[in-house]
């Protein structure tokens, strides 16, 4: 049990250090309301629920044994934030955030799960991240190997969840005081922006520890 606490606060320092995923979700929320993001929130715990399987694959050992593996994601990555980043520097106007109907929401949703696991799943740090973290609380002596990794996991994408709907919040009373501040609108829209152009810059030097 203590080994669970310990697992939970290294995931708590990790998932309130700002990156792209906590970013990503702030302008959804602000741009595109409570529902696309918490739909965003949804997409990037999917994405979590890979990085364990894989990691629990081994597919980190892959990375080492062909580097070009590693360099293919990081890059098609940075590439995919990138594109939001521009994106987010094109929307001109804060569209409103009532009045959405289930016919437009539906594929928005859709478009919203898809942006955070993408987004997350073509992180190799996070990969990375799991690879690292996950067999440092698995203990041989404690039982099944893989079972020890499904608990792990499913507290890795649940706090997860948990952070990230916050942050799905935050931003959608964001965009509800940013309605009244045109201004401020074009101070958040340039900000997350840039941020985002940053992590993809960022991630484009990222090298195997």
């Amino acid at each position: 049990m203590a080994g669970l606490w310990m697992f939970f606060m290294a995931l708590a320092v990790v998932y309130l250090l700002p990156g792209p995923d906590m970013i990503l979700l702030l302008q959804t929320g602000a741009r595109q309301g409570k529902g696309a993001a918490l739909a965003t929130a949804i997409g990037l715990g999917i994405a979590r629920a890979c990085h364990v399987a894989l990691a629990a694959l081994g597919l980190a050992a892959l990375f080492k044994a062909a580097p070009w593996t590693f360099d293919v994601v990081r890059l098609a990555g940075a590439a995919y934030l990138l594109w939001i980043g521009i994106q987010c520097l094109r929307t001109t106007m804060l569209p409103s955030l009532k009045g959405e109907g289930a016919t437009t929401e539906k594929p928005r949703w859709r478009e919203s799960i898809q942006r955070g696991l993408l987004t997350n799943l073509l992180n190799p740090k996070a990969l990375l991240f799991c690879s690292v973290l996950l067999p440092q609380f698995i203990d041989p002596h404690a039982g099944p190997v893989l079972a020890q990794f499904a608990i792990l996991g499913v507290l890795l994408v649940g706090a997860g969840l948990l952070f990230d709907s916050t942050y799905a919040l935050l931003g959608s009373a964001m965009g509800r005081w940013l309605q009244r501040s045109p201004s401020a609108q074009r101070v958040q829209q340039w900000l997350f922006g840039s941020l985002l152009i940053g992590f993809a810059v960022r991630l484009t030097f990222v090298q195997q520890a």
